[in-house]
């Protein structure tokens, strides 16, 4: 069979990872590889219009005019994909492989991660460890803290119930925790599947200890949680965010952790970086990762895999196994 060009477009440390040359070595089998790492539409356009299919992350974005520009691309592998680019694609009959769940294993475990190490001062005991200054019980059972609790039983809500959510759902399932969901776009009968009850968010805030942000991040959500839905957190509650920074009014969510009545895990911030000086930093209640949830080696190997398979499906005719669907709209970010 005739090789196809496919070019890859990525940022240039996936070339350089000596752990990712399998997926590169597997692609070489079916196409002649062209490897770029282009930022913007006018230097991908000359690589596009060469290329059969393409395999990239979600940018440049493949808008009409680069699309109209490159007769000869019949297919994309995506990485992830904006709903702008999904709708053109979709308008256009286009064929896109959309692999943006495969994130989701990695970011649901992360959301678990913060919130045990919330409840049970994980972070906060490791780092006194560190520095010398734990303090020990002497005097079990008054000296414990009743701020360090446990997860089992405890009441969850979750915001955005895509795959993230879901396969969270599906953690948490043996600490037998009460769940509440919120998402507009969950089928009744998906949430009875769970065990879920699917609320208003304000009833899921008011009934929960624990809140996970994962929805998708696009017009429709931004500031989701305003100042009405963070003042209607239960004392004590931790919120933890693994979705977007933009969700969250930042401004309303310091003021009400600067009262010290909750706690927050965040992964994800309005700038990034975050800067050294940021308020978040010196609030004893915030638990701050640097955008960590999905990034690690395992979802890109996972992510690129599906992606090769269904490039292979698409040159062999059959169904794609991550086709970009009309359904899959709301779970993209803007």
């Amino acid at each position: 069979m005739q090789k196809i060009n496919l070019l890859v477009n990525l940022p240039a440390a996936f070339f350089a990872e000596p752990r990712l040359a399998g997926v590169f070595a597997r692609l070489e089998k079916s196409a002649v590889l062209r490897k770029t790492s282009h930022n913007t539409a006018a230097e991908i356009e000359t690589d596009l219009a060469w290329a059969d299919a393409v395999l990239m992350w979600s940018w440049p974005a493949l808008t009409h005019e680069l699309l109209d520009k490159a007769p000869r691309l019949k297919f994309a592998a995506q990485m992830g994909v904006s709903q702008a680019a999904a709708r053109i694609a979709l308008e256009r009959k286009f064929p896109v492989s959309d692999a943006h769940r495969g994130w989701s294993p990695a970011v649901a475990e992360m959301a678990l991660g913060l919130i045990l190490s919330t409840l049970r001062k994980i972070s906060l005991y490791h780092a006194a460890m560190r520095a010398g200054t734990e303090g020990w019980v002497r005097d079990f059972p008054i000296g414990v803290d009743p701020d360090e609790r446990q997860l089992t039983g405890r009441p969850v809500g979750i915001v955005g119930f895509g795959a993230v959510g879901r396969r969270l759902a599906e953690l948490l399932a043996p600490f037998q925790c009460p769940l509440r969901v919120h998402d507009p776009f969950l089928p009744n009968d998906l949430a009875r599947q769970f065990r879920a009850d699917k609320v208003p968010i304000l009833e899921l805030l008011e009934f929960s200890d624990v809140v996970v942000l994962c929805a998708a991040c696009n017009p429709g959500t931004r500031h989701l949680l305003g100042p009405a839905e963070i003042a209607a957190f239960r004392k004590g509650a931790v919120f933890v965010n693994v979705a977007r920074a933009a969700l969250v009014d930042t401004e309303a969510l310091l003021a009400r952790l600067r009262l010290g009545d909750m706690y927050a895990a965040i992964d994800v911030f309005d700038k990034e970086p975050l800067a050294a000086d940021a308020p978040l930093r010196a609030l004893p209640n915030a638990f701050l990762t640097p955008h960590r949830a999905g990034g690690i080696l395992a979802s890109v190997e996972r992510i690129l895999g599906q992606l090769t398979d269904d490039l292979e499906a698409h040159l062999a005719g059959r169904p794609l196994q991550h086709a970009l669907t009309e359904a899959m709209l709301p779970a993209l970010d803007a």
